[in-house]
This record gives structure tokens, sequence and C-alpha cells, in this order.
């Protein structure tokens, strides 16, 4: 499964590199960060993001994976993400895309127009937003739409299990 990842990994990375630059870019005025968990709500993810979580719980201890799935199958039918555990991800490293882009301004459509938004936790009314400051969401999704297809045609996996599914579900597969 691991090299079926391969081209998720390397988004995940080009995103990653992406938030870094913009955090630099606007400072302090991003109060967003590890331990915020204000945005983590339950969310649905693409069926490579959840290989990616199940390969990052794969690579813990057989002790702290149960513990996480417990933890998960306990915190499942909340509203908050099942993976949230005294304000920190449980598996942060391999978090979906969605997450690692939480606070960060964020340029999508909406009614025909493009917005701009961010958390309104971030100081950045004073702050002058460039696209070399702002994640514009609809490619990324593009983007994140076909790294999930070619990973579905890779595995070979049935029509219905292109579906997205909600992190619970992705761990209690595990």
């Amino acid at each position: 499964m691991e090299p079926l990842l391969e081209n998720y990994r390397q988004l995940v990375a080009r995103v990653d590199a992406l938030c870094q630059e913009i955090e630099s870019i606007l400072g302090k005025s991003i109060t967003c960060s590890a331990g915020c968990s204000s945005c983590c709500t339950s969310i649905s993810i693409f069926p490579v993001e959840a290989a990616a979580l199940a390969s990052g719980l794969k690579r813990l201890s057989a002790e702290d994976a149960a513990t996480i799935h417990n933890h998960v199958t306990q915190a499942a039918s909340g509203e908050r993400c099942p993976l949230l555990h005294n304000n920190h991800c449980l598996l942060y490293q391999s978090r979906p895309i969605i997450c690692r882009t939480h606070g960060l301004p964020i340029l999508f459509m909406e009614e025909g127009q493009q917005r701009v938004d961010c958390c309104p936790r971030n100081d950045l009314e004073h702050t002058e937003l460039t696209g070399s400051t702002v994640i514009d969401l609809e490619r990324l999704n593009s983007v994140l739409v076909a790294v999930n297809a070619l990973f579905i045609s890779q595995t070979g996996a049935a029509a219905q299990s292109s579906e997205r599914v909600t992190i619970a579900e992705a761990i209690e597969a595990c």
C-alpha cells in the first residue's frame, strides 16, 4: 500500500511547504497552530486520505494504535473530530489535507464570486493578502480529487469504495 500513497504524500509535502511559506509571510498574524482545535469537527475524507491515516496508525506501536482506536470508537458519534484528544490530533503527522490548511487564508467560490476567508482568531484585519498568502481551495481540491482517483484506479477498489468516509470509519476499518 505504501507505494500507492506516494502521489498523496507528494501532495501533502507541497501543501505543507505552502502552509509554512504562508505562515512565514504572515508571521504572528496567524495564531492557528498545533493545539488550536476550534475548527476540528468530524469530517469526511477521500479513500486515499483514509489509507494515509491507516498507514500512520500502522507505524505506531500496537499499544498506541489500540489507544487511538479505542478513543476514536468512543468519540465517533460526536461533532468534534474523533482524533482530537486534549486539543491535539492523535495522528497529527498523518492528518488529512483540509486539517493542514485550517486557519490559513483560503480562496473559494461562493455564489459565483471569489471569496477569501480564514480563521477569525487570526489577526489579519490590517494585512494585505496576496496570491502568495492565500490557498486556492478549488485548485487544491481538484488536485486531491485527481490523486484520489489515481489511488482508486491503482488499488482496483470497487466503485463504492471511492466514496468519502468519516475519520472514525477510516480508523475503525484498520
